[in-house]
C-alpha cells in the first residue's frame, strides 16, 4: 500500500511531494496530462514563497532563472507615461533575505521541482490522471485512468480549480464567476528589449502586457481588447493572428512582431473557495481549494505553501502521530485562503476601476499590502503555544531569518539551521542548555537543537546582535520552529517540559523521527 496518493503535479502537487519523499514517506504522484504544463501561467514567487524553495534546497536555481528588479514601462493612448520599479525600495535586510518578488514561468518552477524530486527517487507519472477513488477507515482505493488500481492510506487533491477529487467528495465550491476576462499566452518577438514589463493603454480599446523572461526567449503575452467582448463578456478564441492583432491595435508604434505561441489561453475570472480541505483520508489543496483573480499573483504562491504546511504533517501522520494533527491543515490555510480571494479581487476591482474611468494603472497596483506574504500565519491555531518569555515574534509567526557564524567563524543563517524537515529548537543564553540537550536526547531526528549565544561555545554565534533583535529576546529564551518555518513554541530557557508537553499536545512523539 502506497503512503500517498498525489492527484496532480503542478507546483502544489510538486512541493507536497518533495515535502513527503524528503522524509521518507512512500508517495506516488500521477497527473491526467500527457506531457507537462508548457506555459507561463503563474509568474511570480513572493518572497515568501522564496523561503519554502531555499528551505528545499532550489533557491539558487530559481533565482537563476527569475527576474528580481524588471522595470515596469507604461504607456497611455500610445505615449510613455511611466517607467518604475515596484520593487524598488526593497532590499533584503538581516531577518528578510529575499527582498521581493520574483518573475519566472510557472513551467520552469515545474521543471526545478521535478528534478528536486527525482533527487528523493520519485517521478511523475503523466497520462495517468485519477479516474474514480473511494474511501474506507483504513485507507483509500484508487482508480487511475489506466486501469491501474491504487491503495494508498491518504490521497491529496492536487488537480486544479476543476478538481475531480473535490468534486467525487461532494465539497462545494463556493464563490461566482466574474464577467471579466483576458487573453494570455506565451510568444516569442521582435522589436522590443527584453529590459522592461511593457505595458500600453488605450482609452476605450484595451489593455496589453508582454512580460519577458530571464534567459527565455518567450515573453508573456496578457491582453484586454475592450472592442472584442461579446455578449457574456466572451472573447475570441486565441491564435498567432489575433494576437498580433492586438499588438498592433494597442502598441502599433513600436513595430512588434509575434514569431511564435507555444501556449495559448482564455482566462475568466473566477472567485471560489472550497468550505473544506479535507473529508477523512482525503485531502485538497492549492487550486482544488482556491481559485481566484490573478491581481497580486498569489495563486500559485498560496498553493505552494498549502503543501508545506500540509506536507510536515502528513508524513508525521504516516509515521505515527495521531490523525488529528491533520485538523490543524484545514484551521490554519482555509483563513489563508480567504484571505487570498479577498485581496486578490479587490486588486482586480480597483485596476479595473481605472482603466474603465480612462487612465493607466500599474499591473502591480493591483497588489495587496501583504503581497510578499511575509505578515501571514496561525497565531490563532491549535498548533501555536505562547509560553512566558518576553516580546517579539509570538507562536504562529512566521520564523525570522539572521545572519551568525558557526563556532569555527564560517558565516551561517538561521535559515541554514531551519533546512529540512525537522522542527529546529533555538536556545538563546547559557540557562537553555538543558533543555536543548533534552531536545537532542529525547528526539534525536525530531528536532535539531541549536544554540545561539555571543561567544564561541555557541552552535551559531550572533555577531552583530540580529538573532536576538530579530526575535525580540531580552532574557534566555528557548523557540521552537516548526518545520515549515513558523513559531510553535516560545518560552523560557529555563523550562525544560515546554518541548515535551507541546509535542504530546499535538500527538507527535519520538516515533515519528
Amino acid at each position: 500500500m502506497t503512503d500517498v496518493l498525489i492527484a496532480g503535479a503542478g507546483p502544489t502537487g510538486l512541493t507536497l511531494a518533495i515535502e513527503l519523499a524528503r522524509r521518507g514517506v512512500d508517495v506516488r504522484i500521477v497527473d491526467r496530462a500527457g506531457e507537462p504544463f508548457p506555459g507561463s501561467r503563474g509568474k511570480g514567487l513572493t518572497a515568501r514563497t522564496q523561503e519554502v524553495l531555499d528551505d528545499l534546497g532550489v533557491a539558487d536555481e530559481v533565482l537563476h532563472y527569475g527576474f528580481r528588479h524588471l522595470p515596469h514601462r507604461r504607456y497611455l493612448d500610445g505615449d510613455l507615461v511611466a517607467e518604475a520599479d515596484p520593487h524598488a525600495q526593497r532590499s533584503a535586510t538581516p531577518d528578510r533575505p529575499y527582498d521581493g518578488g520574483l518573475l519566472i514561468p510557472q513551467w520552469r518552477i515545474e521543471r526545478i521541482l521535478r528534478a528536486r524530486l527525482a533527487e528523493d527517487g520519485v517521478g511523475v507519472e503523466m497520462a495517468a490522471g485519477l479516474a474514480e477513488f473511494s474511501q474506507s477507515a483504513n485507507g483509500v482505493h484508487a482508480v487511475l485512468d489506466t486501469g491501474e488500481r491504487v491503495a494508498a492510506r491518504y490521497l491529496v487533491g492536487c488537480d486544479g480549480g476543476h478538481s475531480t477529487v473535490r468534486k467525487a467528495l461532494g465539497v462545494r465550491f463556493e464563490g461566482d464567476n466574474k464577467k471579466q476576462a483576458m487573453l494570455v499566452g506565451d510568444v516569442e518577438l521582435d522589436g522590443l528589449e527584453p529590459d522592461a514589463w511593457y505595458q500600453w493603454t488605450v482609452r476605450g480599446r484595451g489593455f496589453l502586457a508582454l512580460c519577458p523572461f530571464r534567459h527565455e526567449r518567450s515573453w508573456q503575452l496578457q491582453a484586454v481588447p475592450f472592442r472584442d467582448f461579446g455578449a457574456g463578456g466572451s472573447l475570441p478564441e486565441p491564435s498567432l493572428p489575433y494576437f498580433q492583432r492586438i499588438v498592433d491595435d494597442l502598441a502599433g508604434g513600436h513595430g512588434i512582431r509575434l514569431s511564435k505561441v507555444s501556449w495559448l489561453s482564455t482566462y475568466r475570472v473566477n472567485v471560489r473557495m472550497a468550505d473544506r480541505f479535507r473529508v477523512g483520508r482525503v485531502l485538497l489543496a492549492g487550486d482544488a481549494t482556491h481559485v481566484h483573480p490573478p491581481t497580486g499573483g498569489l495563486g500559485m504562491n498560496t498553493g505552494i505553501q498549502d503543501a508545506y504546511n500540509l506536507g510536515w504533517k502528513l508524513a508525521m501522520v504516516c509515521s505515527g502521530a495521531r490523525q488529528s494533527l491533520l485538523d490543524s491543515y484545514e484551521e490554519e490555510r482555509l483563513p489563508i485562503a480567504s484571505w487570498t480571494l479577498g485581496v486578490s479581487a479587490e486588486g482586480l476591482r480597483r485596476v479595473a476601476g481605472r482603466f474603465v474611468n480612462g487612465g493607466t494603472t500599474d499591473i502591480a497596483d493591483g497588489a495587496p499590502p501583504d503581497g510578499q506574504q511575509l505578515e501571514l500565519g496561525y497565531p490563532a491555531s491549535s498548533l501555536s503555544v505562547d509560553g512566558e518569555a518576553g516580546t517579539g515574534p509570538r507562536a504562529g509567526d512566521r520564523a525570522p531569518d539572521a545572519p551568525c557564524v558557526d563556532s569555527s567563524g564560517t558565516p551561517r543563517r538561521l535559515f541554514d539551521a531551519f533546512r529540512g524537515p525537522h522542527f529546529t529548537l533555538l536556545g538563546f543564553g547559557e540557562s537553555c542548555a538543558g533543555a536543548l540537550q533534552d531536545a537532542g536526547t529525547a528526539h534525536r531526528g525530531l528536532i535539531k537543537p541549536v544554540s545561539v549565544g555571543a561567544s564561541g561555545s555557541a552552535d551559531l554565534v550572533d555577531v552583530d546582535g540580529h538573532a536576538r533583535t530579530a526575535y525580540g529576546v531580552t532574557e534566555d529564551t528557548l523557540v521552537l520552529v516548526r518545520p515549515d518555518g513558523y513559531l510553535a513554541l516560545r518560552t523560557s530557557g529555563t523550562n525544560r517540559t515546554a518541548v515535551r508537553d507541546y509535542l504530546d499536545r499535538i500527538g507527535v512523539n519520538r516515533s515519528t523521527a
